[in-house]
């Protein structure tokens, strides 16, 4: 039992710094860019990124442990990005009859997000590689 706690502990702090991140990331980018959800694509496609090299550390000879996997991964990125904010704007479009814009958001955000988890993947690859583990 004290171990489902202490998990849920770190995927809750994880989640919150995420969320704050996420809404961060919106203030700082949405006015730049009110044509289009521009926090809310940045926040998948950082979030997509990092989790790509999550993974990575995670299959690097157990380079992150379960408890930093929870933290980071589950906690941060699960709060980090955001699917419904996605399809909410999605909605959006598509009600003011924006279908070109719904289907260009969402083909940035789905093909951008996997495009950016390879590279986060790649790039902790090679860091990994060439610093003989984690990054030192």
């Amino acid at each position: 039992m004290h171990a489902v706690l202490v998990n849920s502990a770190l995927v809750g702090v994880g989640g919150f710094v995420g969320c704050v991140a996420r809404y961060l990331t919106t203030l700082v980018l949405q006015p730049l860019t009110p044509a289009i959800p521009a926090g809310t694509l940045a926040a998948n496609l950082l979030g997509c990124f990092l989790i790509g090299m999550l993974a990575q550390c995670s299959l690097a000879q157990a380079q992150l442990s379960p408890e930093a996997r929870l933290l980071l991964a589950t906690g941060f990125c699960g709060g980090f990005t955001t699917m419904s904010s996605m399809i909410y704007e999605t909605a959006r479009y598509l009600k003011s009859g924006a279908h070109l814009q719904a289907g260009i958001y969402v083909l940035a955000t789905l093909v951008g997000s996997l495009l950016l988890f390879v590279a986060g993947s790649l790039i902790a690859r090679w860091l990994f590689k060439t610093s003989g583990g984690i990054w030192g």
